[in-house]
């Protein structure tokens, strides 16, 4: 009883996803992607949403534009609690392994003058770029304008700050080199 109630589930937000994709033209959901319970999916401000065939989405995961484009590629896994933010652009390569509770935020603010509260000074967005083939472990944090390369490994907590090199490994506080592939 308890496998087909989890089918049914399944069944049902598969429905409810696809649905979503049917009344918003900027969500565009390839053949074979799953989704888990509670994952949010939404375009606010505007900006497009891509993922590609046989990506999986876990619970809790938020994946929403505030006006730029997020494009996740095939065969990739966005693990519970991630947040991916549009801003400046997200672009995710095929392959892409994101763990747990990371944080993906192509935007900054700004806060030149004193003379006004952070939230009234706007913001700014260069983008983020996740290629192929990258193992992002958990707890980590992606700061705006990074390129990480092919075959990158991100160790859990790390802060990256800076692009990476293509086959690295990298982690810490803020993340550095600790060795080639």
């Amino acid at each position: 009883m308890k496998i087909a109630v989890r089918v049914f589930n399944h069944i049902l937000l598969f429905f409810r996803l696809k649905r979503i994709a049917l009344f918003n033209k900027n969500i565009k959901i390839d053949k074979g992607v799953k989704f888990y319970k509670n994952v949010s999916v939404k375009t606010p401000l505007g900006g497009e949403i891509n993922i590609g065939k046989n990506t999986v989405i876990y619970s809790g995961a938020m994946i929403q534009t505030y006006g730029g484009d997020i494009r996740i590629g095939e065969n990739c896994t966005v693990n519970p609690y991630v947040i991916l933010y549009g801003h400046g652009g997200l672009n995710i390569g095929n392959g892409v392994r994101i763990a747990a509770h990371c944080v993906i935020i192509p935007a900054n603010h700004t806060f030149d003058s004193i003379d006004k509260f952070i939230y009234e000074q706007g913001v700014t967005g260069k983008g983020i770029t996740i290629e192929d083939d990258v193992w992002i472990g958990a707890n980590v944090t992606i700061l705006d304008g990074v390129v990480i390369k092919k075959g990158t490994i991100v160790a859990a907590g790390a802060v990256v700050t800076k692009s990476t090199e293509s086959f690295s490994i990298i982690g810490g506080v803020p993340a550095k080199l600790i060795k080639k592939r």
